[in-house]
């Protein structure tokens, strides 16, 4: 027996795998096979390996899979009768074939030992996979290195070629070349995007990162290690050499930005806003003083007099009455962002505690002066009512 084979033959006997006995379950339900299909990085390789790997799937008493990184069986393609065969075993989508779940097998072991292999016959830990010949290469990302899933290919036992391995080696490759060139692409696109908007807003150290935490741009160059160490959450962080630095979103997608004062020391005052008497608020943020428009001025009030948080269906009949459309509140929401940064808190939406306002507290109270004059506003009309007869204005009806 191959060393590699035997050594997983003894994981698979410490983790009480019986080879008699075990079927390897089927753990993803139909409604989560088709989450994680829509979800799992395997579903862009997907076209690549399926165009690879097409004449030896489609050949007789041969099958194609494709599954994750916990050897989840995502996709399976193949000749019918085989998968009939097959199917007895739970070689089936929604099934895991690693090495915990089903002992030594193609799946399981490349992704147990990060690399390609191929279980003949006999090699495998349970008996009722001995019929076939499974022949897998992990695929990683090209960024990170990490393994992100399996592609296999599987024959019956009599079927099998000497090329398999370096076929299915050759299409793992290709797929992490697919991989690469789209981060590049996706690269560049958010340097167009971002580098100058993160640059205007923090002029001095700054930097843009991905959503797998890769630096795409730093000025000046090699402030930051190229990959982000740590999780990525939004707000004051310390890097390793206790540098204090700031994460922002700048998207859904999860590009974020980064931004440390030229002196080592960040601007830790409280953001404050300016409202009573103005048309348009004021904000004092990160030492900057922002004149927002109208129409933020109003959300940035509507937010902070709903601590606890606001959906956006429920400000778009504060800000525009009963025919107000959710999605122009959040286009509006998204621009607004680009100011407030971390400080703007989705679901639900709220701005950060650290941001105060002069309407807030009662001593802060000028005589003749009300929140935003000059708005129509629902939301702003019955907030001046009640900032106007002394209320605290949280918790508006």
């Amino acid at each position: 027996m191959r060393s590699d084979v035997r050594a997983s033959w003894d994981r698979a006997r410490r983790r009480g795998l019986h080879p008699n006995r075990h079927l390897p379950q089927v753990v993803l339900t139909a409604d989560e096979l088709r989450e994680y299909r829509e979800n799992d990085p395997m579903g862009t390789v997907l076209p690549t390996l399926l165009t690879s790997l097409d004449a030896a799937a489609s050949e007789p008493g041969h099958i194609l899979f494709v599954g994750d990184a916990q050897g989840h069986l995502l996709w399976v393609r193949g000749d019918a009768s085989t998968r009939r065969v097959a199917e007895r075993a739970n070689l089936v989508s929604g099934a895991r074939w690693s090495e915990a779940g089903a002992g030594t097998n193609g799946v399981g072991t490349a992704l147990a030992l990060g690399k390609p292999f191929q279980v003949r016959g006999a090699e495998h830990y349970l008996s009722l996979a001995m019929e076939f010949t499974c022949t897998a290469a992990p695929i990683r990302d090209p960024a990170t290195g990490a393994v992100i899933g399996v592609v296999d290919v599987t024959c019956r036992r009599q079927d099998a070629r000497a090329m398999a391995l370096p076929l299915v080696t050759a299409a793992a490759r290709l797929a992490e070349a697919h991989l690469a060139d789209l981060y590049r692409r996706r690269d560049a696109e958010a340097r167009t995007r971002y580098v100058d908007r993160i640059s205007a807003r923090s002029p001095d150290w700054n930097a843009l990162l991905s959503v797998d935490g890769r630096v795409l741009h730093a000025e000046p160059a090699g402030w930051l290690p190229t990959i982000w160490p740590g999780a990525l959450v939004e707000g004051p962080a310390t890097l390793p050499d206790g540098r204090p630095v700031v994460l922002e979103r700048l998207s859904q997608t999860g590009m974020f930005a980064v931004r440390a004062p030229r002196r080592g020391v960040l601007d830790t005052r409280v953001a404050h806003v300016t409202a009573l008497g103005r048309d348009r608020a004021l904000l004092d943020l990160d030492g900057a003083v922002h004149q927002l428009s109208a129409r933020h001025s109003e959300l940035v009030v509507l937010l902070l007099a709903h601590p606890e948080g606001i959906t956006a269906a429920a400000l778009a009949e504060q800000v525009y009455g009963s025919g107000g459309k959710v999605v122009t509140v959040r286009a509006e929401l998204a621009r607004l962002r680009r100011i407030l940064g971390y400080r703007l808190i989705a679901n639900p939406y709220r701005i950060d505690p650290s941001v105060t306002a002069d309407f807030q507290q009662p001593g802060d109270r000028a005589a003749g002066r009300t929140v935003l004059p000059s708005s129509q506003a629902p939301g702003i009309i019955r907030l001046r009512h009640r900032f106007d007869r002394g209320d605290v204005p949280f918790g508006l009806a």
